[in-house]
């Protein structure tokens, strides 16, 4: 029994069968994904529907282009070209993969393995307990007959630092923000949502998020995606960035916990910016 941590999959639907054939998938292992499933690849409709079928053997986290993906199917945002969406969109089953979508985690932990996996990663500002509840209450939201509201009101870079006293759809997007979007934050914890580059380019104020002292116990490793320029380096001993762009022509890459095996595939069908 492997767990096989894998990242941002983004439709390319190939490159996942190759992966997890090369790491030698059995029905006795469990995939840990780390969210955006969707967008950009060929063939979103195609991840959605493998990774409905066998959910039994799935650890997945919503990511930034997931909850877009919803927000599209709820009418609340527009459907851009380079998404490569509308076969979702246009499926027989659409609605029935939107509501198993919406439903699905904001962040995995495994107390025996000592891993937790989120899409961006965690807030420096947050401790596993706060950590644990931001996840369940934008879970409970985006489960509800009530989602569209917080869809309607999730765009936007604030509030940018995280307060026990934040309340309503202020605090929602705060929580979808961290766990989907953030990749620097300046020295005191504050977000920042406009640095994309690679650590080496980046203004000397801000500092990757995981960089930051941390409140999540020490014994625990963090797994993440979102962020194609680290190219899965750079991070700290127990970090684990598994973003390594495969639908911009870079490689999917898989790590099989177990004994920190990496399998890696290419992408050789670059898709469009």
């Amino acid at each position: 029994m492997s767990n096989l941590l894998i990242g941002d999959v983004h439709g390319c639907y190939n490159e996942l069968m190759r992966v997890l054939e090369k790491a030698d998938f059995s029905s006795n292992d469990t995939i840990w994904l780390t969210g955006d499933l969707v967008a950009r690849g060929p063939q979103s409709l195609e991840v959605l529907r493998f990774v409905k079928k066998h959910s039994g053997q799935i650890r997945l986290t919503l990511g930034n282009h997931d909850i877009h993906l919803l927000a599209v199917y709820a009418g609340i945002s527009k459907n851009h070209k380079k998404d490569h969406i509308n076969d979702i969109l246009n499926a027989p089953d659409c609605d029935e993969l939107m509501n198993w979508l919406r439903r699905q985690p904001l962040v995995q932990v495994d107390e025996s393995l000592e891993l937790i996996m989120a899409h961006a990663g965690i807030s420096p500002q947050w401790d596993l307990p706060t950590t644990l509840k931001c996840a369940k209450d934008l879970n409970a939201i985006l489960s509800s007959d009530t989602y569209p509201l917080f869809l309607d009101a999730m765009y936007g870079d604030y509030p940018d630092t995280w307060s026990e006293d934040l309340q309503g759809l202020e605090r929602l997007r705060y929580i979808a923000n961290a766990f989907t979007r953030m990749r620097y934050c300046y020295a005191d914890g504050r977000l920042d949502f406009y640095c994309k580059d690679s650590p080496e380019d980046a203004p000397s104020k801000l500092k990757p998020w995981f960089l930051l002292p941390r409140k999540i116990p020490e014994q625990y490793s963090i797994a993440f995606g979102h962020w194609a320029s680290l190219k899965g380096k750079g991070t700290p001993e127990n970090i684990y960035g598994l973003d390594t762009g495969c639908c911009w022509g870079g490689k999917l890459t898989c790590l099989r916990w177990e004994d920190k095996q990496y399998f890696k595939k290419r992408n050789k069908n670059k898709t469009e910016d």
